[in-house]
């Protein structure tokens, strides 16, 4: 069975930093494309970032382009994403999911960013 367990989210103030993380089990987390997503309130899913199998070629939102970086650690099977420069419109639930944007995903972690 597929698990995705996303931590790391909390409340932040504009301008700070998160890191948050994604463990995954029940499949070869090695050889899948994973990707991050989020839902702002009231609103849809939004694609973040994906990358690659080998972490090699990373792809990135316009809306966060230079300040999120994600990553992953194919040895303890575990997706990151680097958060940086957070503004208040970056308030959201996240979820990373296998694959691409619209595979299997966690529960999500909460991100607010207020002052």
């Amino acid at each position: 069975e597929v698990q995705l367990v996303e931590s790391g989210g909390g409340l932040v103030q504009p301008g700070g930093s998160l890191r948050l993380s994604c463990a995954a089990s029940g499949f070869t987390f090695s050889i899948y494309r994973m990707t991050w997503i989020r839902q702002a309130p009231g609103k849809g899913l939004e694609w973040v970032s994906s990358i690659n199998s080998n972490g090699g070629i990373t792809s990135y939102a316009d809306s966060v382009k230079g300040r999120f970086t994600i990553s992953r650690d194919n040895a303890k099977n575990t997706l990151y994403l680097q958060m940086n420069s957070l503004k208040v419109e970056d308030t959201a639930v996240y979820y990373c999911t296998k694959g691409s944007e619209y595979g299997t995903r966690g529960q999500g972690t909460q991100v607010t960013v207020s002052s």
